[in-house]
């Protein structure tokens, strides 16, 4: 039994399959931390939801595109006008249904559809629905999409700030450069005092790299495979990884 921390998805169904055949994952007996963003970019993201409800020992991180996704479902609004990436999911959901989705851009460049929160099955509605903020394991690791606030106690943090912040990763960067010129340099701070973390988010192609990054104890696991990049797979004890061909090869096209 092994547990495995996966990436941002964005509707990159082979990907996924990739991934999880080229790691041997064992759907019965292995563990899969998924650190959200499953929807929004290619356009197989119902594919890629029924592909993790076959996992027994499944936890699902919710991402900034997960929380989009569901917010349609509950409210019948998409708060980012499905404008970054959204398409996809749109194509996705209504090869389902049997009428006519009219997709069209306004002068912003905003997508707009005649998709119902109805048209998403109740199983992926429910899955969504269910995915957490968070996930602290036994050991101390914190599994988180965005980041959050380190100067402050990690529980009980606004929504946005695991879902959305950039700081967390961005600092550890910041203070690895310039720990790695002094001799004695004060630890990093976080005041949950973490074993390590490993998020998603802020794809690691913003540094010319489609491989994993780690700055102090902190892994990013957006390999970008809403980029045109990779979805990766890792193994939180050995820290072995696995990952998919170049979206952009699996799919022949540019997200």
């Amino acid at each position: 039994m092994r547990t495995l921390v996966m990436g941002d998805i964005h509707g990159g169904y082979k990907g996924l399959l990739q991934c999880l055949e080229r790691c041997n994952f064992d759907p019965s007996s292995d563990e899969l931390i998924q650190i959200g963003d499953i929807p929004d970019g290619l356009d197989e993201v119902y594919e890629c939801v029924e592909q993790l409800l076959t996992i027994n020992r499944l936890i699902s991180v919710k991402g900034n595109h997960d929380d989009w996704l569901l917010d349609f479902i509950e409210k019948g609004q998409h708060p980012g006008e499905w404008a970054h990436g959204g398409k996809g999911t749109i194509l996705s959901y209504a090869k389902r249904v049997d009428r006519e989705i009219k997709i069209f851009t306004t002068g912003n460049g905003l997508y707009n559809t005649s998709l119902n929160p109805g048209d998403i099955p109740l199983l992926h509605q429910n899955f969504f629905k269910a995915q957490r903020l968070y996930h602290i394991d036994e050991r101390n690791n914190c599994f988180v999409h965005g980041g959050f606030d380190r100067g402050t106690a990690f529980h009980g943090q606004p929504a946005q700030n695991y879902l959305w912040d950039r700081k967390l990763w961005k600092d550890a960067l910041q203070y690895q450069t310039v720990a790695h010129n002094e001799s004695k340099p004060d630890p990093f701070y976080t005041q949950d005092h973490f074993n390590e973390i490993y998020l998603g988010h802020t794809p690691t192609t913003h540094w010319q790299t489609d491989q994993p990054m780690r700055a102090v104890n902190i892994f990013n696991m957006d390999t970008g495979s809403g980029h045109g990049g990779r979805l990766t797979v890792m193994d939180i004890e050995t820290k072995e990884y696995w990952q998919s061909d170049l979206v952009d090869e699996l799919y022949r096209k540019t997200i």
